[in-house]
């Protein structure tokens, strides 16, 4: 599929999206709960350390408001199916980062911001990612006039913030006994990072091969960051389906499709990212022998789904489980968590969520996918074995 820029929605509206979707904003860091259910086989890792934006925050979300002027995701109906209150996730309840969690038998992860006024137990590892997070720095799009209200955090930022917290622990130098305590045992989770960038350029005369440039470059060096510390083990997942998700198929022409019935524009654009990713991955691999790349296919298990819904238990593919409106139960001035929105009585047969992100039963197939599937690349049981055959 060719890269393609999406001109599906006009700039004003896509601020307005922007605004009060991708960084529906909430108090920070509402305590997520510290166990979970216990997998019998033995994990071959002690911590995880997550990166990403609200597809894998789980609360470290700055507390800030859109131009309708108030938070959502601490509201309910969000948490309801599996926490039953709101714990800060862009969710009914766990997304795939939880779900690795639990497959590995380690809590759930702290978010960072949680940690610093708390005394937490960060033995099990810490969560970086914040919802509305870029690949790109912030000062890129101050520079070209895009920052109103949007999350000021980069990949680069949740890099400062695993750096301090790596000095937090003792190891302000990165010598072996840091190495040994902070990363032997543990699993490098790089959730997606890239769609915002695409949503806050749309309509600014920036074309998206630059924005994938830039974006693509910056994770490339994020990683190499993380390699360079002494990573062993890093999943790196690609960018979703995102022309399937209510926000842009409410906004997107109506002859704008794809075989899915999706927005194609879209869908070409995070595919096109994505093939550059993989081989900017496989460079790493050539230049990190000895570490464990990942690749979590994201856009493709998302189309799986998509192809045949009813096999993975969904019978709604396109509306939001929460909000309200026809055709998407999505509305940009009434989303999820407001008081005109409501959330569908089973969300477990939804794949989406609240117009922009999935249900807990979404993220479940994806997490399957992705451990036990053919979704990762090479294989996650390719990586566990490594990791019990060299400790």
């Amino acid at each position: 599929m060719a890269s393609s820029s999406v001109t599906y929605f006009s700039w004003k509206n896509t601020l307005i999206a922007i605004t009060t979707i991708f960084i529906l904003s909430s108090s920070s860091c509402s305590a997520s709960p510290a166990t979970t259910k216990v997998n019998p086989r033995p994990s071959p890792f002690k911590k995880i350390y997550a990166f990403g934006d609200s597809f894998t925050d789980t609360g470290n979300t700055k507390s800030a408001t859109g131009p309708s002027g108030f938070g959502h995701v601490s509201n309910p109906p969000y948490g309801t199916t599996f926490f039953h209150r709101p714990t800060n996730r862009y969710s009914d309840g766990r997304l795939v980062i939880d779900f690795i969690a639990e497959s590995l038998s380690l809590p759930y992860l702290k978010p960072y911001r949680s940690i610093l006024s708390n005394a937490t137990d960060v033995a099990h590892g810490v969560n970086f990612a914040v919802a509305g997070s870029t690949a790109i720095e912030h000062q890129f799009f101050v520079k070209n006039n895009l920052s109103l209200a949007i999350t000021p955090q980069s990949i680069q930022t949740q890099l400062l913030w695993f750096n301090k917290f790596l000095e937090s622990q003792g190891c302000k130098v990165a010598g072996a006994a840091c190495k040994a305590a902070a990363f032997d045992d543990a699993l490098f989770w790089v959730g997606e990072i890239g769609v915002n960038d695409y949503a806050y350029t749309i309509g600014s005369g920036i074309p998206s091969d630059t924005i994938q440039q830039l974006g693509i470059s910056r994770v490339t060096s994020f990683l190499q960051a993380l390699l360079k510390k002494g990573a062993k083990y890093v999943v790196v997942q690609g960018l979703p389906l995102s022309g399937c998700l209510p926000l842009a198929m409410t906004l997107a022409p109506e002859d704008d499709r794809d075989s899915l019935g999706c927005v194609k524009s879209a869908n070409n654009q995070t595919y096109s990212h994505n093939r550059v990713l993989q081989a900017k991955l496989q460079q790493l691999r050539t230049q990190f022998p000895h570490a464990v790349i990942t690749y979590a296919d994201y856009w493709n298990a998302y189309f799986t789904i998509m192809k045949n819904p009813n096999q993975y238990g969904f019978k709604e593919s396109f509306k939001a489980c929460c909000g309200t409106g026809d055709p998407y139960n999505f509305e940009v001035f009434a989303v999820c968590g407001t008081p005109s929105a409501s959330a569908c009585p089973s969300p477990s047969q939804y794949i989406n969520w609240d117009g922009v992100h999935l249900t807990e039963a979404m993220y479940k197939v994806l997490s399957d996918m992705f451990l036990n599937g053919k979704a990762t690349h090479p294989p996650f049981s390719y990586l566990l074995d490594m990791k019990l055959r060299h400790g």
